[in-house]
């Protein structure tokens, strides 16, 4: 199973719609749980990080391969992604969880749960549109991984 675990509710209904139509076509070879959490309306960063990371590491399923998104993480073609996800689901765990994180980032106790760090650029992506590249990204990586076109 993949579970999105992110901060912040999908507001606009066209991104919702994106999301779900993405999450519909991923059904055909997993399950996609989004689960949005409440993000910290604080002026301290670092608070709003704290609390937010208690709320993501209690949603994590115990033995879930962890992925975060972070600007400075390991940014990856298609085709990597593609493998990444089938050594997952190989070697790993059947359940892999992505975190967003909010708008100020997240907290060093989230990065530590993490087994691998995932960028999709260095540019600030706009939250709730990540989302529904992300679950574009793991649509793309299914029909790669079964030879399926799609992805050209």
């Amino acid at each position: 199973m993949i579970y999105i675990i992110a901060v912040g509710k999908m507001k606009e209904s066209f991104m919702r719609d994106a999301f779900e139509n993405y999450k519909k076509m991923i059904s055909r070879f997993d399950k996609l749980e989004l689960i949005e959490l409440k993000d910290e309306n604080t002026d301290d960063e670092n608070i709003a990080r704290k609390k937010e990371a208690e709320r993501i590491l209690e949603k994590i399923p115990k033995k879930a391969y962890v992925i975060t998104t972070e600007i400075l993480g390991k940014q990856l073609t298609s085709e990597q992604f593609a493998s990444k996800i089938s050594d997952i689901y190989t070697y790993s765990s059947p359940d892999i969880a992505f975190i967003i994180g909010g708008s100020c980032g997240l907290d060093d106790s989230v990065k530590q749960r993490s087994d691998f760090a995932l960028s999709f650029s260095k540019m600030t992506l706009p939250h709730q549109l990540f989302r529904v590249i992300l679950a574009e990204q793991i649509y793309r990586a299914f029909k790669i991984n079964h030879n399926e076109s799609y992805h050209k």
